[in-house]
């Protein structure tokens, strides 16, 4: 119990710092200025789940990696996709705006999606798969997913104060501005990994 204590201990603060000013975090941010709070933390918990428990299996089962150049630019592709879809999705009637506010489903789905794919390769899939080739794997499953889920739950904390703040023209164009940033960032990660 005290090994799987500490393997909770020091994978929640590594990922929770490593989580600090990601790329993921930011994600959380522009998802919670368009989305309910709650459909929003379901997807990034589901998301980060999995990836931490595949992350798990591979550090202490396998202590093998995934070809992250090709996630990476798969996943750079999908932010692109997003960035445009925001553009586009904005320009519903109010009716539609409302009714998709209220549909939690597909909200979670595109969460879950997205930071699953931007997780694949990430800095704290790296970190939870090197925490877990000196700890327990549930221990740090367990740590690693509930540090992100707490750091990225800060911003959405913060998105959701700026989406009550903020023009949505301004929400709509600054979302868009993210994706794009995020695809250019993971095309570009995805590039240089596969060199």
């Amino acid at each position: 119990m005290e090994a799987f204590l500490a393997a909770l201990g020091i994978s929640f603060a590594v990922i929770f710092v490593a989580e600090l000013g990601d790329k993921s975090q930011l994600m959380a941010m522009t998802f919670a200025t368009r989305y309910k709070t709650v459909p929003v933390l379901i997807g990034i918990t589901v998301a980060t789940a999995v990836v931490h428990l595949v992350s798990v299996g591979i550090g202490y089962g396998l202590g093998a990696a995934l070809p992250t150049g090709w996630i990476s630019l798969v996943a750079g592709l999908a932010f692109l996709a997003f960035g445009a879809w925001t553009l586009r999705g904005d320009s519903l009637t109010d009716e539609e705006k409302s009714k998709a506010e209220r549909s939690t489903g597909s909200a979670i789905l595109a969460v879950g999606g997205a930071f699953f794919l931007a997780e694949l390769g990430d800095k704290t899939m790296l970190a939870t798969i090197t925490l877990a080739t000196q700890h327990g794997w549930a221990g740090t499953w367990i740590g690693s997913t509930i540090g992100m889920v707490a750091a990225d739950a800060l911003a959405i904390l913060v998105g959701r104060y700026l989406g009550r703040h903020l023009p949505e023209k301004v929400i709509k164009y600054g979302a868009a501005a993210l994706f794009a940033i995020f695809g250019i960032w993971l095309i570009t990660e995805g590039v240089i990994e596969l060199r």
